[in-house]
């Protein structure tokens, strides 16, 4: 009876450990939904700002897409769009005239680290991080443009 007992416990914790593990596997990204540039909690230098900035990521068979679109500080509107996978594999991106390729690694559950590229070279690194109630995506920006310029921006943003 005690080796019964003894196996039915040893299953049932198999059995818990993998549902567990298959929950935190399946764990939707925190980033997923649609957010808006928050201009007063946020820094971009040299500048200028943009006027206004949207978020969008959403989950597909195809990975992660992401859709930012919004209003340059001239007026101008913009819009990039790339679908990715967090796993450190290169990505086009389209719509942006300072990097044309990402390359995402998970940090952690809420913090993913982003390598920016243009014409195949590395530019930058991004980081992107979900706080932990989960309304507020911080986008940290390290990047030169075609032009020679470091960027050195903090982009905070509301969830929608």
């Amino acid at each position: 009876m005690s080796r019964f007992l003894l196996v039915s416990v040893v299953g049932a914790m198999l059995a818990y450990g993998a549902g567990t593990l298959a929950l935190s596997a399946d764990k939707a990204d925190p980033a997923l939904g649609t957010w808006k540039l928050n201009l007063a909690k946020s820094k971009f230098d040299p500048g200028p700002a943009p006027k206004s900035q949207m978020r969008t990521y959403a989950q597909s068979d195809a990975g992660t897409t992401l859709t930012i679109s919004g209003v340059s500080a001239d007026g101008s509107p913009f819009s990039t769009k790339a679908t990715v996978k967090y796993d450190g594999k290169d990505y086009p991106l389209a719509g942006n005239p300072n990097y044309d390729t990402l390359s995402l690694k998970r940090v952690n559950g809420t913090t993913v680290r982003t390598t920016l590229m243009r014409g195949g070279k590395v530019v930058g690194t991004m980081m992107r991080s979900v706080s932990d109630h989960g309304t507020v995506l911080t986008v940290s920006t390290k990047v030169t443009d075609p032009k020679g310029a470091a960027h050195n921006d903090v982009a905070v943003f509301d969830k929608q």
